[in-house]
């Protein structure tokens, strides 16, 4: 059986690089990425507005520290726990190992961030594979950010 699930962090204070998302397949589970979004709620004027890097990666890699280990959230109450790691917000980025980067976005804080990713652009990663949603690029000032991640997971 495969499950949907979703990792969140919420108003976060952001003053550095980072991996907003760090999500590992567990090692009999494939995942599938469906989707994420980022909003923020401290850049509200025109000259605050900013273009942050977003990038989507993946490999075998070690993982970030710094961050926290939310519980994923099954969308389905009957599912049972994920079974793949997931943490946010580590402000070390895990960056050793082979990395490939999937997309890159600029992201316009002035407006959230949504994205559902259509059938054939969905990135599945096999057993202990790590996938990364992160922030390449430095905020000019602190900003509060929230996040959500959409996973959905096979077998």
């Amino acid at each position: 059986m495969s499950g949907i699930y979703t990792v969140a962090f919420n108003a976060v204070a952001v003053t550095a690089q980072q991996d907003f998302f760090e999500i590992t397949a567990a090692s009999g589970k494939p995942i599938v990425l469906i989707g994420f979004g980022l909003s923020q709620s401290t850049e509200v004027g025109d000259a605050q507005e900013e273009g942050l890097n977003i990038v989507i990666k993946s490999g075998a890699t070690t993982s970030g520290s710094g961050g926290t280990a939310p519980t994923p959230v099954a969308n389905d109450s009957s599912l049972s726990a994920a079974s793949f790691a997931a943490e946010v917000n580590n402000t070390t980025k895990a960056n050793t190992g082979t990395i490939v980067t999937h997309y890159a976005y600029n992201w316009n804080v002035r407006a959230p961030l949504d994205y559902i990713f259509p059938e054939p652009m969905q990135l599945i990663m096999a057993a202990s594979r790590r996938l990364t949603i992160e922030l390449a690029t430095t905020p000019a000032d602190s900003i509060t950010i929230s996040g959500y991640v959409v996973v959905q997971e096979l077998g």
